[in-house]
């Protein structure tokens, strides 16, 4: 969601403008490229972090665009074993740098916020090993 919109650059054969959805997917993109993060998050429902993964690229990142600026939050969860602050300050590079490198802009901050870290779930035992184990 960008609380300002972005302003129409004028070229000598036209206009471009980008608009604020195309810069949360990019920082969306480049969160999950993130390793460590277990995809984005959309909030918290009923006091648990809700993984949208890597389907909802642009849900979980809010853009505020001037004219030449950017400033970006991205809400994620993390997988569990890494490091929090080390997820986070790549999280914060790689957004800058693709933001910077793809559209033009300068990216003045990059704010993370870790609402949950992901557990994996240990593997199911199949039914039919089960039944043959136990006798």
């Amino acid at each position: 969601m960008s609380l300002l919109p972005t302003e129409s650059e004028r070229t000598e054969i036209g206009e471009i403008q980008i608009a604020p959805e195309v810069i949360e997917v990019i920082a969306g993109l480049a969160t999950v490229e993130v390793k460590g993060v277990a995809g984005m998050s959309g909030g918290f429902a009923g006091g648990i972090a809700e993984l949208l993964g890597r389907k909802n690229l642009s849900k979980g990142v809010k853009v505020e665009v001037g004219q030449r600026e950017a400033a970006i939050d991205v809400s994620v969860i993390v997988e569990y074993g890494n490091r929090l602050p080390e997820v986070a300050t790549e999280i914060q590079r790689n957004v800058k740098r693709s933001i910077e490198t793809m559209t033009g802009l300068t990216v003045i901050e990059v704010n993370v916020h870790i609402h949950d870290v992901h557990f994996k779930s240990p593997e199911k035992i199949d039914e039919v090993e089960f039944s043959q184990r136990v006798k």
